[in-house]
This record gives structure tokens, C-alpha cells and sequence, in this order.
């Protein structure tokens, strides 16, 4: 039995070390930054139950911005859940900011795009695009992302998706091509992962991090070709607080993390060296002094051309 079959085991077996439920996982160093790490920042969005877009700069001192609402009723009530990290990119000479990214409203999969006006928090009129990618995208998906970068120069589109199938749990992959989702792939035996957050874009894999139900911390590098998944433990314990993470790159190979526990509406940061199995570097930031509300839908908003690089 090879390593990475040994690891997958372990994820869909549950068989790790579960630790007491805390807040703040005690997996984390003290809450001292590091120069570096003390700059670096994410532009955190949200989906809001009433369709809205939201956006706040959360900083590594920990700080939070006021939280802006809007574009107001972007889509239909209750319907948007998944979203995907949305890429943005300015127009000079307008000073506009297009903004793209997918989300599934209902069972469907949709694009969007629009145009932000210099506020931010309007849509330039006539420019809001949805385009349907399509159906199928019901409860048993816990978790979406679309990877798109071009490291190395070498531009690609991957969307992955955590799903739960009956008594096993599948991460899916799709790769994004001009004439549609390809090469769908299917990788079992993650029943037990709760969450998941990209980290780190190569030019042939991308990589996440996963919480599992009894709290452990995984990185689990998935090939954008033929292969399995290289499953790696970072933590045994305590992560299992939170619902949602979010990562932004911090520094030339490191990662901003945020963890939110919807059950308080707290939220902590990290510094999160790069991954290196057990011997990865975590300092914890501290608490982030805002609430989350429990009932939003967060991802993060990255300037084009960012490539994330912790892993």
C-alpha cells in the first residue's frame, strides 16, 4: 500500500486524533506576527441571504475594515451558495473594476460578471453577465473552487469540487477549456473532510488545505492531469471549529489564513508558512475583531494574475 493511499485511508476512515473542541486551535503558535506577515491582507466577500455582494479588508495585525454592502440583489433571495473566489481587474482609464466568478444559485452553476463602478458597490448598468454552466449542483456539494492561473506562463482553468456521495466523499475536478467543462474527474475517500481552501497553484496541480470532522489539518495536492491526490498531515487536532476557511498569499511562498466558526461568528487569522507536512510553520494572528454573520457565503476577492503560492 502505497503513502498516498495510507493518508486517503486515514481521511475517509476517520481514523485520527480528535481533539476538544476549542475556538482557536491549539495547533497554532502564540498570536506574535511576523514582520512579513504583518502586512499582508485579503479582501474578504461574501454572499448575503438577500443576493448582495459584501467586501471588508481583513489585515494580519488582525484588523477588519467596515464591511461594504453591495451590489445590492445581485441575485434572487436565498438562492446564491458557493461561491467561488472572484477575480477582479482594473480599468484605468475608467477607473471601473470587472469582477468574475462562478456560483450556484438553486441547483444551477452559473458565471458571473459585471462592471463595479468607482465606489465599488454599484454595478455599471448593461454590464452584469450570468451565463449557465449547469445543473445538478444540490446539497451534497460542500464545496467549490475555481483555480485559474498562469504560473510558469502557462495559463489554466480547473474547478473542483467537495461532494458528498452516499457513504463516500469525492473531490471532483473539471477543467475549464473555451468550449466548456472537460475531463471530468472524480477522486474518492473524503468522507471525513469538512472544509477545504486552495493554497497553492503550480502549473501541473493545485494544492488545499482540509479540516476533517475530528479536527485534523491536511494539505491534499490534486494533479490538473492523470494521477491521485498526495494527502499529507499538517495537524492531528482542533481544527474542526471552523465552517468556512479563506487563504490569501502572504509573502513569496507563505499563506494568510482565515478560519470562521459559524456557530459564534468568530473568525481568527493565521500565518501559515509553507506547507510542509508536520513541519509546517503556523502562527496564530489572533482573533478578528468583527462578526461573521452565520448565514452569509464567503470567498475572497484576488486581483488577476495572483498566483497563490503556499504549497
Amino acid at each position: 500500500m502505497t503513502k498516498n493511499r495510507r493518508a486517503l485511508g486515514a481521511i475517509a476512515t476517520g481514523v485520527l486524533v480528535t481533539g476538544t473542541l476549542v475556538s482557536a486551535p491549539a495547533g497554532a503558535a502564540p498570536a506574535t506576527a511576523t514582520s512579513q506577515s504583518a502586512v499582508c491582507s485579503m479582501r474578504l466577500g461574501s454572499v448575503t441571504p438577500g443576493g448582495d455582494h459584501t467586501m471588508q479588508t481583513i489585515t494580519a495585525t488582525p484588523s477588519a475594515s467596515a464591511r461594504k454592502v453591495g451590489p445590492k440583489d445581485l441575485y434572487p433571495d436565498g438562492q446564491a451558495r458557493l461561491p467561488t473566489a472572484i477575480r477582479t481587474s482594473y480599468q484605468a482609464w475608467d477607473g471601473l473594476e470587472q469582477r468574475t466568478g462562478l456560483v450556484v444559485l438553486g441547483v444551477r452553476m452559473y458565471s458571473t460578471s459585471y462592471f463595479a463602478d468607482p465606489t465599488g458597490s454599484a454595478i455599471v448598468p448593461g454590464t452584469l453577465k450570468q451565463t449557465l454552466i449547469g445543473g445538478g449542483w444540490d446539497d451534497l456539494h460542500k464545496y467549490v473552487e475555481l483555480s485559474h492561473a498562469a504560473p510558469g506562463g502557462q495559463e489554466r482553468s480547473n474547478v473542483y469540487s467537495l461532494i458528498n456521495q452516499f457513504t463516500d466523499g469525492l473531490i471532483a475536478r473539471w477543467t475549464v477549456t473555451p468550449s466548456g467543462w472537460k475531463y471530468y474527474t472524480t477522486f474518492g475517500g473524503f468522507s471525513a473532510v469538512k472544509t477545504m481552501v486552495l493554497i497553492g497553484q503550480g502549473s501541473t496541480y493545485d494544492t488545499f488545505l482540509a479540516t476533517t470532522n475530528g479536527g485534523a489539518l491536511y494539505t491534499v495536492r490534486i494533479p490538473t492531469g492523470a494521477g491521485n491526490p498526495v494527502v499529507t498531515k499538517v495537524r492531528t487536532s482542533t481544527w474542526q471549529s471552523f465552517e468556512t476557511l479563506i487563504a490569501e498569499k502572504c509573502g513569496n511562498s507563505g499563506t494568510l489564513l482565515l478560519g470562521i466558526d459559524k456557530n459564534t461568528g468568530a473568525g481568527y487569522l493565521y500565518a501559515v508558512g509553507h506547507a510542509n507536512g508536520a513541519a509546517t510553520v503556523i502562527k496564530g494572528l489572533g482573533k478578528v475583531p468583527t462578526t461573521f454573520p452565520a448565514t452569509d457565503s464567503y470567498f475572497r476577492y484576488f486581483s488577476g494574475g495572483t498566483v497563490l503560492t503556499g504549497a
